[in-house]
């Protein structure tokens, strides 16, 4: 009768190995906010209509791009006239709504990475740009391994022998601690540098352009379990449905859409009809700091 069973699989307490779920916490993000825009973003194949470029998209990356060069180059030549011709190089008017917009904000964005290299200590190198972490991480101290939380961090500082998580922020709206250390792209970031580089990570940075805000908080050991025991839960429930549909199940159940009123500017708003019922699409530029 044993082998029997064996043979159809029981488990007669023998531990299983532990399967690691690997997520981003763009990820992570997407499935909590839309399990549907998650499954058109990363499941469906071939990817289901998107709409066109947004011009806050547009301009977030180039005042990233330009930053992440002006980081790269010798301290001497980080200044606010490099800043600004960096912009110029990396410029794209996709999204905006006439040249002439385009060509304001693109002088808007000169201005903004040039006061950040005045009001800013640019002189030390970044112990990373646009660098890739990715460590297995448990949601107690403890445990074994659940997940692997990786990604790309805009910028690793090395401060009085801890690391430091930095954020570029181009948005409507200036971040406040409290964003900063509730948001949990940036725990797990932590959390997954501080493994990587076998250093200590529990500060987090929130560096909005447009305002010269800097918006920093200071983790705990327990608030980045909180972040992680919340990204595990998050992780499981995405391994469920993405197992549950390979095995031919609904995935219109499984990965239902939540509308509200960021349906507007979805990217998959063309492929989506609840979120084309639950809000009027915005334009490009609707999202532009003003």
């Amino acid at each position: 009768m044993g082998n029997v069973k064996e043979q159809m699989g029981f488990d007669f307490g023998v531990a299983q190995p532990v399967r690691l779920t690997k997520v981003s916490p763009a990820r992570l993000a997407t499935f909590d906010d839309c399990p549907r825009r998650y499954q058109l973003a990363y499941l469906q194949r071939p990817t289901p209509q998107r709409t066109g470029p947004w011009a806050h998209s547009t301009l977030g990356a180039v005042v990233h791009n330009a930053l992440r060069a002006l980081f790269d180059l010798p301290v001497l030549k980080r200044v606010p006239q490099r800043a600004m011709a960096l912009v110029a190089e990396f410029w794209k008017d996709a999204g905006f709504e006439s040249d002439e917009q385009a060509a304001r904000y693109r002088a808007r964005a000169k201005g903004w990475v040039a006061e950040y290299v005045e009001d800013n200590d640019v002189s030390h190198d970044p112990v990373g740009l646009e660098r890739w972490v990715s460590a297995p991480v448990s949601p107690a101290p403890g445990e074994r391994p659940s997940m692997i939380i990786e990604g790309r961090t805009d910028r690793i500082d090395a401060r009085d022998g801890e690391l430091v998580i930095v954020d570029y922020k181009t948005g409507r709206r200036p971040p406040d601690e409290y964003e900063a250390r509730a948001s949990q792209a940036l725990a797990l970031y932590a959390v997954a540098a501080a493994r990587t580089l076998r250093t200590p990570c529990t500060t987090v940075e929130l560096h909005h352009l447009p305002s010269g805000t800097i918006a920093a908080a200071e983790h705990t050991p327990e608030s980045l379990r909180r972040h992680l025991q919340r990204a595990d839960e998050t992780a499981g429930d995405l391994r469920l449905a993405t197992d549950t549909l390979d095995a031919g199940g609904d995935g219109d159940v499984l990965f239902p859409p939540r509308p509200d009123r960021r349906c507007a500017w979805c990217d998959f708003r063309p492929s989506c009809a609840a979120g084309q019922e639950a809000a009027p699409q915005a334009q490009p530029w609707d999202l532009l700091a003003p």
